[in-house]
């Protein structure tokens, strides 16, 4: 007898859990959500899993937050949707607000920095598994392999823009739907089908009985978006950070990393929010903190309005900047995921989007590399090889305690079999032990 269909009440309590284990950025919290709603209580296919996530990496916005509105929405329809994508940003925005409150008034925590040295480090080893986990079971021909390898490449060695790289994968999944669909990339792995999959055999209507909801839902979100930034426009500093972070909404394709550079520039030196250091630390804390890494943008936003009105400044400045930068990521996904399940089996479509996948294991690749040597080494440069270059870490500068930490979280998950969330509070504890030892 097959599992009952998850209630709204069950599915909130997997989506707040979800929410609390997110850190690390969007590799790994890809990897927690599909290890909660795949692998362990099989609510959703791999197949479909990798639909809506093909779907998510083409728009702007976190795709880790836009899965699981897209995630939720098949489930509960509309009120899922915003359930799951509000359960899985807010924990860490009351973190990140109550470490900008902390970090505008006392500076620099220690205590807070050594707790979330120990999480980088097990997230690191969740970062890899989810690699090693999404390409075996969406890598199947050589098709999808190239297309792996090459989106790993551009994106490593030649800088190219992450929009190109998905872009170029679409048109290549479109052109030849036959080598990523026909050698069997993308689909789910053998066992009995998904409670999602049953109830949508069940009911086969059901997409097209939520999709008017949704579209509604879709069009009063951009009204209520749109709203409060023309409202505030012309008013110096309010209406500088709803315009400003209403413009990084729709353009941070690849996520936060996509545009990092370009919020430190006219942040610091175009606005004056905040200095070259304050973003810097906002990384720090955005890339230990549960949820969307985009997070960093909270932080930009609070320090902008604490300098203009204190800790009540600060908060209503983080609270529109968090409105301004994710109500756009529901709209998407309800505007647009009707029309994408409608289309599910679409042999070109079904193609186009598994190009996607492949280079979406590329970019795990990528984000893997880039994070892996970051929490291993203090120091990270880019070794110059012709007309690319790949960042190359300072081996005098190898952390112990990182890699001694990233062991330990490795034997708790995978030898101990302690669980994610106390592998997590486990390696917490011992980065802040770490800390006490004279290294």
């Amino acid at each position: 007898m097959s599992a009952p269909f998850p209630t709204f009440a069950e599915a909130l309590r997997v989506w707040l859990r979800v929410g609390l284990l997110s850190f690390g950025g969007p590799a790994a919290q890809i990897a927690v959500m599909h290890r909660e709603v795949v692998d362990q209580r099989r609510w959703v296919s791999d197949a479909r899993f990798l639909h809506a996530l093909n779907f998510c990496m083409l728009l702007p916005g976190p795709e880790a937050t836009q899965l699981a509105t897209y995630l939720g929405w098949l489930m509960h329809g509309v009120k899922g949707g915003i359930a799951a994508g509000v359960l899985f940003v807010l924990p860490g925005a009351a973190v990140m607000l109550a470490l900008s409150i902390l970090y505008a008034t006392l500076g620099a925590v220690p205590v807070v920095a050594a707790l979330f040295f120990g999480l980088k480090c097990a997230v690191l080893v969740l970062v890899i598994e989810a690699l090693l986990r999404v390409a075996k079971r969406a890598l199947h021909g050589l098709a999808p392999w190239l297309a792996a390898a090459a989106a790993f490449l551009a994106l490593a060695a030649f800088a190219v823009p992450f929009p190109l790289v998905v872009l170029a994968a679409l048109g290549l999944g479109f052109a030849a739907p036959g080598a990523f669909v026909a050698a069997g990339h993308g689909q789910a792995k053998q066992g009995p089908p998904s409670l999602l999959d049953a109830a949508i055999a069940a009911e086969p209507d059901r997409i097209a009985r939520l999709a008017p909801a949704a579209r509604r839902a879709g069009l009063a979100i951009l009204v209520l978006w749109i709203w409060p930034v023309v409202l505030l426009l012309g008013t110096p500093l309010w209406g500088d950070i709803a315009w400003f972070f209403s413009r990084m909404a729709v353009v941070t394709f690849g996520g936060a990393y996509a545009v990092l550079a370009y919020v430190a520039q006219e942040a610091v030196e175009h606005y004056r929010w905040l200095s070259a250091a304050d973003m810097l630390a906002g990384l720090g804390l955005a890339e230990t903190t549960p949820g969307p890494l985009i997070l960093v943008l909270q932080f930009v936003g609070f320090l902008a309005g604490f300098r203009e009105g204190g800790i009540t400044g600060g908060v209503f400045a983080s609270l529109l900047t968090l409105w301004v930068t994710f109500a756009p990521c529901f709209a998407w996904i309800f505007l647009g995921a009707p029309l994408v399940e409608r289309m599910h089996d679409a042999p070109r479509l079904k193609g186009a989007l598994a190009g996607v996948t492949a280079a979406v294991v590329g970019v795990i690749a990528s984000l893997a590399l880039w994070f892996g040597l970051r929490v291993v080494f203090a120091e990270v440069g880019r070794l110059p090889l012709g007309p690319a270059a790949i960042d190359w870490p300072v081996l005098a500068s190898a952390q112990p305690a990182a890699i001694a930490l990233a062991l330990l979280a490795a034997a708790l998950l995978f030898v101990a079999g302690l669980g994610l969330a106390r592998t997590l509070a486990v390696s917490a504890a011992a980065g802040l032990l770490v800390s006490l030892l004279p290294w």
